[in-house]
């Protein structure tokens, strides 16, 4: 039998988003308490889980999971706080034979700005030579210390991301062979200064997908064991900020390198489609008003989903100036919005100030008259089964806009987030999403058109327009004439 650790630790920071994240926006499970947490999800953890327990010689340890909504940078006392526990957890428990530790892996602090490659060292010190397995999402920041800490590094494969729990399945494959002693791991990573976004990252269908291919092409043939191209988040913005090629190979350094230089230079050589194509929201308007079905909104630039602030009311004050005569469904982070909402009550109509309260400095309130609808705990379950704490919800109308309001920011990527407070995506002419991509899964199927539309934000997919101060320099497309890594 072998004793194998399971511990998360995941958040995506935006540190262009001036609303620090704090230790209570993170779910935190010790112990046991995972288990019931994640068993029967798609996540990491449970795929990860399923394959120790099919292999039958495998007691799970489970130490701590610490998850929360993509946001601003962890206050540096909070994120103290989570390194410490999440450490303790494991020295508590250090008596196994091996670990998978699950992380996203662009975590960011005030200050710190590798808090998985600080947390992930120690772990090494506290399990010594014992293997340690990590799976990321393909939008980690990778240092040093990460690399250095872990013996093999396991990314997701798809984006949008559909394959949490076959990556979790995936690395606890590699932590069995580590186990078995099976396996040397020789890894190779390839620095590429690239900041990527658009529509030919979706692994599906674009050029992103045929270097991912290369990557699975690798994992699936004698001798590999890890393989992908991780990009970074773009809002991230720490010293390592840049795209990565890592391939883990079994005892052939070799190898690793030449696969690693190979996919390299693919992504390198089509760096120029990377690039997202924006809609100006006027345009987009008109676009909707001109469509019979469901328009979708992507409003990447302050998407909760890569760790901005959620505030932004720059679409529903261009749809209320519009006049648009459509049906729209708008979601907003405003907790003195949904207090207002909740002391007035349900069927009553008042007047709100919306927007603007968690990143003032891009956005400014509007004051629109309001119906309040309805009202909700913000208690629900997302797609993938794992529980979103929405805190105090209304759901207001403004003319015909009807506004999803919570008091935390939460996913706004698939459907359940409407669905679970009453409102139906079909039933709507235009329904705007607070994510770059990841809810093409759930809305490509029902909707006449997807528009990409050019507001500000924090995340915004128009690079240039946020300030940078920390990441790799130079670098496309922030750059003119970037030297190429190959020369």
């Amino acid at each position: 039998m072998y004793r194998a650790l399971i511990a998360e630790l995941k958040q995506e920071t935006a540190t262009f988003n001036p609303a620090l994240s704090r230790y209570e926006d993170f779910r935190v499970h010790f112990g046991d308490e995972i288990l019931a947490a994640y068993e029967e999800t798609q996540t990491e953890l449970a795929g990860a889980i399923d394959v120790f327990r099919a292999d039958g010689r495998i007691e799970l340890i489970p130490t701590m999971a610490a998850d929360a909504v993509s946001g601003g940078p962890v206050a540096t006392t909070d994120l103290d706080r989570l390194l410490g526990e999440f450490a303790d957890s494991i020295r508590k428990k250090h008596e196994v034979d091996g670990a998978y530790i699950c992380f996203h892996g662009a975590m960011a602090g005030e200050e710190e700005g590798d808090p998985e490659g600080r947390v992930l060292s120690e772990i090494r010190e506290i399990l010594g030579e014992r293997p340690i397995v990590v799976s990321l999402d393909l939008h980690a920041v990778v240092t040093d210390r990460l690399i250095k800490a872990a013996d093999i590094l396991v990314p997701y494969h798809s984006y949008p991301h559909t394959d949490h729990y076959q990556t979790g399945e995936r690395a606890a494959h590699n932590l069995i062979r580590l186990l078995d002693k099976r396996v040397r791991p020789t890894s190779v990573r390839v620095r590429l200064p690239m900041l990527v976004r658009g529509d030919e990252l979706i692994t599906s269908t674009g050029r992103f997908g045929d270097a991912i291919r290369m990557c699975e092409e690798i994992e699936q043939s004698d001798g590999g064991l890890a393989a992908g191209v991780i990009i970074g988040n773009a809002f991230t913005d720490v010293p390592d900020l840049q795209s990565n090629v890592l391939v883990t190979t079994d005892n052939n350094l070799d190898r690793a390198q030449r696969e690693a230089d190979r996919i390299s230079r693919f992504m390198w050589e089509n760096r120029e489609l990377f690039q997202a194509e924006l809609t100006p929201l006027d345009e987009a308007i008109r676009l909707a008003e001109d469509t019979e079905g469901l328009t979708v909104f992507s409003d990447a630039a302050d998407a909760t989903a890569s760790g901005a602030a959620g505030d932004s009311n720059a679409i529903l004050k261009g749809l209320i100036e519009s006049e648009f005569s459509g049906i729209a469904l708008v979601p907003i982070v405003d907790a003195n919005a949904v207090n207002a909402a909740g002391e007035s009550g349900i069927g009553t109509n008042i007047q709100l100030a919306l927007g603007g309260t968690r990143d003032p400095g891009r956005f400014k309130p509007i004051t629109v008259n309001a119906y309040v609808k309805s009202l909700y705990d913000g208690r629900f379950q997302y797609e993938n089964g794992t529980e979103a704490r929405g805190g105090h919800t209304a759901v207001v109308v403004v003319s015909r806009i009807h506004v999803l309001v919570t008091e935390h920011p939460i996913y706004v990527v698939g459907r359940k987030v409407f669905q679970s407070h009453g409102l139906e995506p079909r039933d709507f002419d235009l329904v705007v999403v607070k994510s770059p991509n990841g809810f093409r899964t759930w809305y490509e199927s029902i909707a006449a058109q997807i528009i990409s539309v050019d507001v500000p934000g924090s995340t915004s997919a128009n690079l240039k327009s946020l300030p940078y101060e920390h990441c790799v320099r130079p670098i496309f497309p922030l750059d003119d004439n970037v030297p190429s890594p190959f020369e």
